[in-house]
């Protein structure tokens, strides 16, 4: 394509098509609105303008996505501990570092196919085949083959196929939930608009790609294909997206630097304070090496991994799939849930709910409602069911049917004796809808429609002693106040006619009608969402509602769950345009219900929240959410009625559509996190000891406690089992009443890096204790002895940290059995290794007597009771209060 016909094309997607008239635009496009484009055009224009499809953005290739697994910061150090350990002579280390290092680089690359995914389910939305307008025959072709200029035939059913200006309407109805969130069909019409800067959801005279046409038909001309549509230009946002790290990413890529620093220094100065002493250099060498080993725990990421798939499994089993396993934890974090509104917090279905019957409002439906009321919602109505007996038609006409159906007017079987003769089509004009029907020897008229429109054509109010004067200032005042709480609303009349009018006076079937009623519609609220918007509130989670639906609609939705107070703002996507980002910025936190919102406008929403510091997480089910639900730090879609894009962009599913779900998902997240903290004080505590033992042992005097052996026994046995056994600890009592963590929270807050800290250091004076005795005193077992005690001390602190408030004689010790076995297995092994003849050369270890096992024992039992003080101090307010 030349530069010219670049800037040509440019300008013809940047024209403000609603704006234009019908023949303005055919003009623009040089199209014969009577023939359509010829065979040699059409040729010309797509090998311009390229086919009418979704590009996929390149990748990288599978070599690459593959090294790509290896280069953080946290896997490299495993990587050259896993070398270290392999020239110690330890396999058994080198192998386990091995095998997590592989399964976090397989995790990692099969998730680098979840944008290509969300593309290609954006290809999936589009129409196979189209009817066109081409020399002068209506011709099908394929939809990729279609190109700016084609004039489309569109018929209920039809996928639209690119983004289309409509020239002529036949009572066009489109559904486009999918992209505005709008859950209504909107009737199209050909007409110009004159309001520059409408939404999507206001411009009644396009149709855009990926919609469906549900109701008429239309002839719409192209004005976009493939990635210059609407829908193109979403898959665009999507290839920008960036891998937002979860918060367990992100703390663990902290803690691995901080660790591997700590490490490096403090095995540096015991290799050097060893030399000084003037202890054997290979020694010193094989038990500095040994030493930093042992510090890393390489285990963390298996226990990460563990506990976020044990988590995403049993959330399988409460309808939520995981497509990330990370995702689980990251709900532990979230702090606001944007949701949409149109199928996520409601049942995406109209509902006949609110009506206005003899000068009073009533809640639903009843049996004493007018007679003629209740034929009109039934007959003047072309809601039908099909031969699944499913109903189909305008949703707004299923809702009255239905509605009617429940008190026992069934329009299929009223039909039979009171036959439709005759109709007069809605229309955007008259916004009236008329069905003339036979009535015992008479003929009757049903009406509906918007009431500002019927009650003028209404002389009389119906009674039940008659007919009564008609208040239409009352009824007005009413109708307003139903729009005012998010209903639609229409309204009902009839007439009572002694003959059949003639077809040329079908027109005077709308005046001197008497008024019915009013009904309003609105689409319900979820059962359950009310109090899961409850239980978030509860867990210092802020519920708020994104929706490109109606500013009324969405306000009355949000006060019924109570997501919105009365005097909330709703912030509509026009506000949100004409807003600075600085004033945005301010107001953003405060803001539960935007409205009439674009997708660019859904990721500003969610980008501002996380610049402010919080973690976002997006639910939505359309092709409008997806850019969001992937900017989001977790995104959630709806399994049922979610579109293939919104599930491919997500990171999560929820496969029953239920807003509830999210709570079980954020109970279960937060529980994740809790265990990996656990495993992380633990084994950090212990790590800890083992280096204040080796370190303060040359200052008191005394020789090195621990061999290479034993250092490597201990990192195995007690970071091993008990430590994996921890993924599996029931929650935390109370764990849905306290906030969320700070996103910025360092991992070591509350109190975890001074107990890490103080903890060890006990660990490690009580095993020098008996070092020192045992040496001092004369006995040749003492290091078997600090062997022991270093080792079973770590099993009394692993059943002690179990919960971070809790006794363990509270929880109950089988209350995890998991790791009551795994403390068993290891003081069983520990004692093999002292009294088992053939295992005492390989460990260098020598058999205790019982008055030294007893001794050691007791001394062992010392960190349990500490920590159990602890946590009673923790319960009572005396420590860790503002521990950061």
């Amino acid at each position: 394509m030349t530069k010219q016909e670049k800037t040509h094309k440019d300008k013809r997607f940047a024209t403000p098509w609603h704006l234009l008239e019908p023949w303005q635009a055919v003009a623009w496009l040089k199209v014969d609105p009577e023939k359509g484009l010829d065979h040699e055009e059409s040729r010309q224009r797509l090998e311009d303008f390229g086919p009418n499809v979704i590009k996929e953005q390149r990748r990288r290739g599978p070599v690459r996505m593959l090294i790509g697994q290896f280069t953080d910061f946290m896997i490299i150090v495993l990587i050259l501990a896993g070398i270290v350990s392999g020239v110690v002579g330890e396999l058994t280390d080198t192998i386990a570092i091995v095998v997590i290092v592989v399964l976090n680089g397989i995790i990692g690359f099969v998730q680098e196919f979840r944008a290509e995914r969300a593309v290609a389910a954006l290809k999936r939305l589009s129409s196979p085949t189209t009817q066109v307008l081409r020399d002068g025959n209506i011709q099908t072709v394929a939809a990729r083959e279609l190109v700016p200029g084609d004039l489309v035939l569109l018929e209920a059913g039809n996928v639209v196929p690119a983004d289309l200006r409509l020239l002529d309407v036949a009572r066009l109805k489109v559904e486009e939930a999918a992209l505005t969130g709008e859950s209504q069909p909107v009737e199209k019409s050909g007409a110009l608009l004159r309001e520059v800067e409408s939404p999507l959801g206001d411009r009644r005279n396009m149709a855009y790609k990926g919609t469906v046409a549900t109701y008429g038909r239309g002839l719409g001309m192209i004005i976009a294909t493939g990635m210059d549509t609407e829908l193109g230009k979403i898959a665009k946002l999507l290839s920008q997206d960036q891998d937002i790290k979860t918060p367990l990413q992100q703390r663990l890529a902290e803690f691995g630097k901080r660790l591997a620093l700590l490490v490096l220094t403090i095995c540096a100065i015991i290799f050097a304070v060893g030399l000084l002493r003037g202890e054997h250099l290979v020694l010193m060498f094989m038990t500095a090496i040994s030493l930093a080993v042992a510090a890393i725990p390489e285990a963390l990421p298996a226990v990460a991994t563990v506990s976020l798939a044990l988590g995403a499994r049993r959330l399988v089993q409460k309808n939520t799939l995981i497509r990330r396993l990370t995702a689980v934890e990251t709900l532990g974090s979230v702090t606001f849930i944007c949701s949409d509104k149109t199928g996520t917090l409601t049942q995406n279905r109209m509902q006949a709910e609110s009506f206005y019957v003899g000068e009073r409002m009533r809640e639903g439906i009843a049996q004493d409602f007018p007679p003629p009321l209740l034929r009109a919602l039934a007959l003047n109505n072309d809601a039908r069911r099909d031969e699944r007996g499913i109903m189909v038609g305008d949703p707004t006409e299923v809702a009255l049917y239905e509605a009617a159906v429940r008190v026992g007017y069934d329009g299929a079987k009223l039909v039979k004796t009171m036959p439709r003769l005759d109709e007069i089509p809605f229309d955007s004009e008259r916004k009236l809808m008329s069905t003339l029907h036979r009535d015992d020897g008479g003929f009757v008229v049903y009406t509906k429609g918007a009431p500002e429109n019927l009650l003028p054509c209404c002389v009389e109010r119906w009674g039940v002693d008659g007919p009564q004067p008609l208040p239409v200032e009352n009824i007005m005042a009413v109708a307003e106040q139903m729009a005012a709480q998010g209903l639609r609303v229409l309204a009902l009349a009839c007439r009572r006619l002694a003959e059949r009018p003639a077809p040329h006076a079908i027109g005077s079937l709308e005046s001197r009608l008497c008024f019915l009623g009013l009904v309003g519609l609105i689409d319900p609220p979820r059962p359950e969402a009310q109090e899961a918007v409850e239980l978030c509130r509860s867990a210092g989670i802020v519920p708020v509602m994104i929706t490109g639906d109606h500013p009324a609609t969405a306000k009355a939705i949000a006060l019924r769950l109570g997501i919105a107070e009365d005097d909330s703002e709703v912030l509509t996507g026009r506000d949100l345009a004409n807003m600075s980002q600085e004033e945005f910025e301010r107001r953003v936190e405060s803001v539960r219900v935007y409205a009439r919102v674009a997708p660019e406008q859904k990721i500003k929403i969610v980008r501002t929240l996380q610049d402010r510091g919080e973690f976002v997480a997006m639910t939505g089910d359309g092709v409008n959410d997806a850019p969001a639900l992937g900017t989001a730090n977790i995104g959630i879609s709806m399994g049922k009625i979610g579109t293939d894009v919104a599930r491919e962009a997500s990171h999560m599913v929820l496969m029953d559509d239920n807003f509830a779900t999210i709570v079980t998902a954020v109970r279960e997240g937060r529980r994740i996190f809790d265990n990996i903290r656990k495993f992380i004080k633990y084994t950090m505590t212990c790590n800890s000891a083992e280096i204040w033992t080796l370190f303060l042992a040359p200052f008191l005097g005394l020789p090195i406690p621990l061999l290479p052996i034993h250092i490597l026994w201990i990192n195995l046995v007690t970071d091993g089992l008990p430590g994996l056994a921890l993924a599996v600890e029931p929650e935390e009592q109370g764990i849905m009443q306290r906030p969320p963590r700070p996103p910025q929270q360092s991992i070591f807050a509350q109190g975890m890096w001074q107990h890490i800290l103080w903890i060890g250091l006990l660990m490690a004076g009580v095993s020098l204790f008996s070092q020192g005795w045992a040496y001092f005193t004369g006995s040749a077992h003492w290091q078997s002895m600090v062997f022991t005690v270093l080792s079973l001390s770590q099993m009394g602190h692993v059943l002690a940290v179990r919960s971070e408030w809790d006794s363990l004689f509270r929880q109950g010790i089988l209350s995890n059995m998991p790791l009551f076995g795994a403390v068993m297995l290891t003081f069983v092994l520990q004692m093999a290794v002292l009294y088992v003849p053939a295992l005492q050369p390989i460990f260098k270890t020598e058999a205790l007597s019982l008055n030294e096992l007893l001794f050691c024992l007791t001394l062992s039992s010392v960190v349990f009771l500490i920590v159990e003080i602890e946590k009673w101090l923790r319960r009572q307010g005396l420590l860790y209060r503002n521990s950061q």
